[in-house]
């Protein structure tokens, strides 16, 4: 029992160890230089492909449960779930740690209303535990409703071509100083996906395809730790998926909102951790929904009862947030420690607590 907990956690430490390394140093990287051969704005490219490049191994995740026999959606439907109030709680909270966070308050509004607004759909969606097409269609299409809206707010107010890649090169190089601490292991690694991938800036299309693939593997890896994890500790699959599994997943959001938090940049590593979510909540639960329902299926069955509490603490989590920052328009110490505070008090409950 206890050499199999144990190894289903070395398992599922090496597989987001191998995912903060290849989204931060080649899908990510990948996804800026296709993003830049496409002319899009920082507001539309951090929407889409940048939220795309932090969030792939949730989508892989959601749709690998999907797809595994044996009824497992509710893992990458918790995945996501649970990715989402650490992103809330521990990436911004850990961001104003690390430096105060000063807010562009209309940015940060707008996501808010639209992120309440996806929480809003997830809970509607939830309501009968079936999801059919029409509603997987509507996630996707609230979404593309969100990137228009910001391509009509980025001509709006003139937003400017910044950031976005300084944040791709600084959370590259965050990943270059935590080598110093296992440089062999990290130089090995990177030499692998060199080799299969190429220089991620000229080999764009290369690093693209076969970084989906690799994600794709070691997503399919945490899948089955986790599943196996839940089932050596005696707890539902969906309660690993919603403490273990999402925050692992997090890891790349984490260091690029850190990094742009100890920049003065505020605002962005907070529209980071709120935009992503609005990412994982209408495309990285809606287009796995809408592909297998697509495949044959006529509906897929949703048990609501394990995610729901943790689903009303998606819209609570982030209307703290919002009060927190509405003291002189910025995020604290103070504030931060509430917020990865609050997390750790969700882990123990969703443990000890929460009756499933």
């Amino acid at each position: 029992m206890i050499s199999t907990i144990l190894l289903c956690l070395a398992s599922i430490t090496i597989a987001v160890y191998l995912l903060a390394i290849l989204t931060d140093r080649y899908f990510i990287v990948s996804l800026d230089e296709i993003s830049g051969r496409l002319r899009l704005s920082n507001d539309v490219a951090g929407a889409t492909l940048m939220a795309m490049g932090s969030s792939a191994p949730e989508l892989a995740i959601a749709l690998i449960a999907l797809v595994k026999p044996g009824g497992h959606g509710d893992v990458g439907i918790g995945t996501i779930v649970g990715s989402a109030l650490f992103n809330i709680l521990v990436i911004t909270g850990a961001s104003a740690l690390a430096r105060p966070l000063r807010i562009t308050w209309s940015v940060v509004t707008r996501d808010v209303l639209v992120y309440c607004a996806s929480v809003g759909l997830l809970l509607w969606a939830f309501a009968d535990n079936r999801i059919d097409t029409g509603e997987a269609s509507i996630f996707i299409a609230f979404y593309a409703v969100y990137v228009a809206s910001l391509l009509w707010w980025s001509k709006a107010q003139k937003v400017g071509d910044s950031g976005l890649d300084e944040v791709v090169e600084e959370a590259i190089d965050l990943t270059d100083e935590n080598k110093s601490v296992t440089e062999g292991l990290a130089m090995l690694i990177d030499r692998v996906f060199h080799a299969l991938m190429g220089d991620a800036r000229t080999k764009y299309v290369r690093a693209f395809l076969v970084s989906i693939g690799l994600i794709s593997i070691i997503s399919w890896v945490l899948v089955e730790s986790g599943i196996a994890l839940a089932n050596a500790v005696g707890v539902p699959p969906v309660i690993v998926a919603l403490t273990i599994l999402a925050p692992g997943t997090s890891v790349p959001d984490m260091i690029s909102s850190i990094v742009v938090a100890k920049q003065g940049r505020g605002g962005m590593a907070v529209a980071n951790a709120v935009g992503s979510n609005i990412f994982d909540i209408l495309i990285g639960l809606g287009l796995p929904w809408l592909l297998i329902i697509m495949s044959g299926r006529k509906y897929i069955e949703v048990n609501a009862e394990g995610i729901a509490g943790s689903t009303w603490l998606l819209l609570g989590s982030v209307l703290v947030l919002y009060v927190l920052m509405w003291t002189g328009r910025r995020l604290g110490r103070k504030e931060g420690l509430v917020l990865v505070g609050g997390y750790f008090v969700y882990v123990v409950w969703m443990y000890f607590g929460q009756t499933v």
